[in-house]
């Protein structure tokens, strides 16, 4: 591991100066500033690994990035976390990547900076070659809902196709043959690859999902509402929809419901991830089970088992929905919409 002395004799400067650059002190011109800047990321050096090898501690946190803090499904996410981390005697630290390649990297610093050995890192946005650095930086850095096969070791993960694989098999074990779905409009991988099991299984049966009846938008209640809004304006005939998330499913079946159409008699829904709400809704929601809180405790186990350089946990690191059968599927009956 780089010190700061390694920092110094490659940049050619003093390892005071080198201190100045990192705590962002005055006199420093910007020209050593940036050089000192360059070798620091070449060298994969990091202040706090600095610390962490000259007093020989251990951190006594374990931290966690996950994109933002109101969305049920990461409150689980974190909450598996948590529960490693008061086994351990450890305190959490959480930080939010709010979706964006530069505020995911920031957090993950700032992890790092407050010398986090263990980090579990819900990423989307960042790219693999990032990612696959900083993995080999930080050995307990684990990643969690992404699969990235050069570390896949390091990568606790879902299988998305296999989920919408699982939907379409249950709407078709039901004889429904005219699909709807509703998916995020988020550029990431899990609700293109959901729609692609879906429609995978439906073509093996020689159906197909009309375009038009594929609509993205926000992953949230509102954008289910809109999505729904948008289906009965097609004028199309379907009696199923495959909902990105539990949240997006919720907010159709309101409009559908609206609407003078009965969920499921008139119209089957079917969720993705199982959130506690999706046991509470009107009707009460068949969906996928996302075992986010099972993930984050392996995660969590993981990241500590890495971080101490002792030998990770032997199990398995993909994990695949399950089928929840509630009240808002039906068997099809004929649609004379």
């Amino acid at each position: 591991m780089a010190t700061i002395k390694d920092v110094a004799r490659e940049a050619g400067v003093s390892t005071a100066t080198v201190s100045r650059v990192i705590n962002n002190a005055d006199k420093v011109g910007e020209k050593t500033r940036k050089l000192v800047s360059k070798v620091m990321d070449d060298l994969g050096y990091t202040p706090d690994a600095n610390a962490r090898a000259l007093v020989k501690q251990k951190s006594s946190t374990l931290g966690v990035v996950i994109p933002e803090l109101t969305d049920p499904f990461f409150a689980s996410l974190a909450n598996g976390i948590e529960q490693v981390a008061r086994q351990n005697n450890m305190q959490l630290l959480l930080s939010t990547g709010q979706l964006s390649a530069e505020s995911e990297s920031k957090a993950i610093n700032l992890l790092i900076e407050q010398r986090c050995e263990a980090i579990v890192v819900h990423s989307k946005m960042l790219s693999d070659e990032s990612l696959i650095k900083l993995s080999n930086r930080i050995p307990g850095l684990i990643l969690i809902d992404r699969f990235i096969e050069e570390i896949a070791e390091k990568c606790i993960w879902l299988d998305n196709r296999e989920g919408g694989r699982i939907a379409a098999r249950h709407l078709l074990s039901l004889e429904h043959e005219q699909f709807a779905c509703i998916t995020s409009s988020y550029d990431i991988d899990d609700p293109k690859l959901r729609l692609q099991g879906f429609k995978d299984t439906l073509q093996d049966k020689n159906l197909d999902i009309d375009n038009e009846l594929c609509i993205a938008q926000e992953p949230t209640l509102v954008g289910g509402e809109l999505a729904a809004q948008w289906l009965l304006a097609q004028g199309k005939r379907f009696s199923s929809v495959f909902a990105y998330n539990d949240a997006m499913a919720i907010g159709a079946i309101s409009i559908f419901e609206d609407n003078g159409y009965r969920v499921p008699e008139d119209i089957s829904v079917v969720g993705f991830d199982d959130v506690l709400l999706s046991q509470y809704s009107r009707p009460k929601l068949t969906t996928l089970r996302y075992p986010i809180t099972d993930m984050a405790i392996h995660a969590g186990e993981l990241a500590l088992s890495y971080s101490q350089q002792n030998t990770p946990p032997n199990k398995p690191t993909k994990y695949v929905p399950q089928l929840v059968k509630r009240l808002s599927v039906h068997r099809n009956r004929a649609s004379t919409r």
